[in-house]
């Protein structure tokens, strides 16, 4: 007998767009949170509010324009960290603050209403299927070289000084990091909210590494976390009738704290 929840289509749609999320943003937040660079996810999540705002006063589709924004500040954010004229933190915060604060003016020239809550806190059960196919692929070539690289990527986290001497291309592959986190964040919106896309990419990271195991079954754990979180957090939210967005980063939370607990009774 099919369970009730699968029995519509929105809901399947929601937990194959879930899971693709699910596996893509932790694989790139465990690289972030290594490099402590945690709010770059926050920070563009916001650049891609601004640039939904911006979509719905031009009348164009807002998941381009979301993508287009976030790639441009990801870069600029990586030629600002690499010229050391501003801190990592200082030109985070002033992304972040500045996107917030902007996408709000500009919101306000709106003549028709929009649903602010949904670009906040996210949909994922009105996702439409070409929003689903964008999504997927996305997160599909995000996957592929993430996987490609990982070896790569790790070097650079861990010492880049290193990594030039051994000859990997650190610039670029940094700049590729940052393209693929900000498509990954600007694709999840629709999803799981402005406000909790960059929960689930740090939040089963820091769940994982409570452990204290190597560095791929960390990525392998929070992948876990993160599927079991998107799961159970969907379940909860179609039979409680609450915002499934929420609920996943408070089943995330959740997680996090037992792996806390674990960890305490696993030293003693």
């Amino acid at each position: 007998m099919t369970l009730q929840i699968f029995q519509y289509d929105f809901m399947i749609r929601a937990f194959i767009t879930g899971t693709m999320i699910a596996i893509i943003a932790p694989l790139i937040g465990n690289f972030l949170v290594i490099r402590r660079y945690s709010l770059f996810a926050d920070s563009l999540a916001h650049v891609s509010f601004l640039s939904i705002a911006i979509a719905f006063v031009a009348g164009v589709s807002p998941i381009g324009v979301s993508v287009i924004g976030s790639v441009i500040a990801a870069i600029a954010l990586e030629k600002l960290r690499i010229s050391k004229k501003v801190s990592s933190e200082t030109s985070l915060a002033l992304f972040l603050a500045g996107s917030l604060a902007l996408a709000t003016i500009i919101l306000s020239f709106q003549k028709t209403s929009v649903n602010i809550g949904s670009i906040l806190f996210g949909s994922i059960t009105t996702i439409p299927m070409t929003d689903l196919f964008i999504i997927c692929s996305s997160a599909l070539i995000g996957i592929l070289l993430m996987t490609v690289f990982f070896k790569e990527f790790f070097m650079i986290a861990f010492d880049e000084e290193y990594s030039l001497v051994k000859g990997i291309p650190v610039g670029k592959l940094n700049y590729l990091l940052m393209i693929l986190a900000a498509i990954t964040i600007s694709i999840s919106i629709t999803v799981i909210g402005v406000l909790l896309i960059s929960a689930l990419m740090v939040i089963p990271v820091i769940a994982a590494h409570q452990f204290r195991k190597s560095f791929r079954i960390s990525v392998g754990i929070s992948i876990a976390v993160a599927l079991a979180s998107v799961w159970i957090g969907l379940t909860v939210a179609f039979y409680a009738d609450l915002p499934a967005g929420g609920t996943i980063v408070l089943v995330a939370i959740a997680f996090f704290m037992i792996s806390s607990v674990a960890r305490r009774f696993i030293r003693e």
